[in-house]
């Protein structure tokens, strides 16, 4: 019985040393945890990161360039100088009475009598001579978009039309300013119509000379010819 107590004592002393011992070499090992990565974000430009170094790859298509409008405005287009050269547009307008409307054959005839030509964006231009490159002044449609359905014309009716000119033009601004003026009270005779200022008040003579006047003062002041 002494030596079966003997040996009992002794397991237990030696069950005891081991489970100390297992427990401290455990503590003692290095952490196997992995340590935490950072997430480098994937860029566009490729000036941050290349693909294999952290980044992750993306199959992103190049942006398209913004489309470019200004094709389809033509750079001469009644005359139009260099856009950082000033400029000054004068405007009347010749509209139908009792807010009626003209036929569209009898008004593209009358713009042919005061000696005006189809041309550029479907409207009409008095040009200086036979050179169509020189516009003097111009006639659109009071209808949008501006120009006129020549083939269709007949059926159209039009309740009056702008006539305007850009300054500056081939001629001087005064001389074409008279030119004008001349013209559309030609058309409004012929027409029986109205003949109205940009703001769609009746032309008087005082604001006739007031106009002219103005012509003549943004020539001088910017050089013009």
């Amino acid at each position: 019985m002494d030596g079966l107590r003997w040996l009992l004592l002794l397991f237990g002393a030696l069950v005891v040393a081991g489970v100390y011992f297992y427990s401290r070499r455990q503590n003692e090992k290095p952490s196997q945890e992995p340590a935490a990565v950072t997430r480098i974000a994937p860029t566009l430009n490729g000036s941050d990161t290349t693909p294999g170094e952290g980044a992750e790859e993306t199959d992103v298509p190049p942006a398209e360039p913004e489309p470019d409008f200004t094709d389809d405005i033509p750079a001469d287009a009644a005359n139009e100088p260099a856009a950082s050269a000033p400029q000054k547009i004068v405007t009347l307008r010749i509209v139908a009475k009792n807010k009626g409307a003209f036929k569209g054959d009898e008004l593209i005839l009358s713009l042919r009598g005061i000696g005006m030509r189809s041309g550029k964006f479907g409207i009409y231009h008095r040009y200086d001579g036979n050179d169509e490159s020189r516009t003097v002044f111009s006639a659109a449609s009071l209808v949008e978009p501006g120009s006129f359905d020549l083939k269709n014309i007949k059926e159209q009716e039009i309740p009056g039309i702008s006539i305007f000119m850009i300054i500056p033009g081939p001629l001087d601004a005064a001389e074409a300013f008279d030119l004008m003026m001349q013209s559309a009270r030609a058309l409004s005779q012929g027409l029986d119509a109205e003949l109205l200022d940009e703001s769609g008040s009746t032309l008087s003579i005082q604001r006739e000379r007031y106009m002219r006047e103005e012509v003549i003062q943004f020539q001088h002041s910017n050089q013009v010819a």
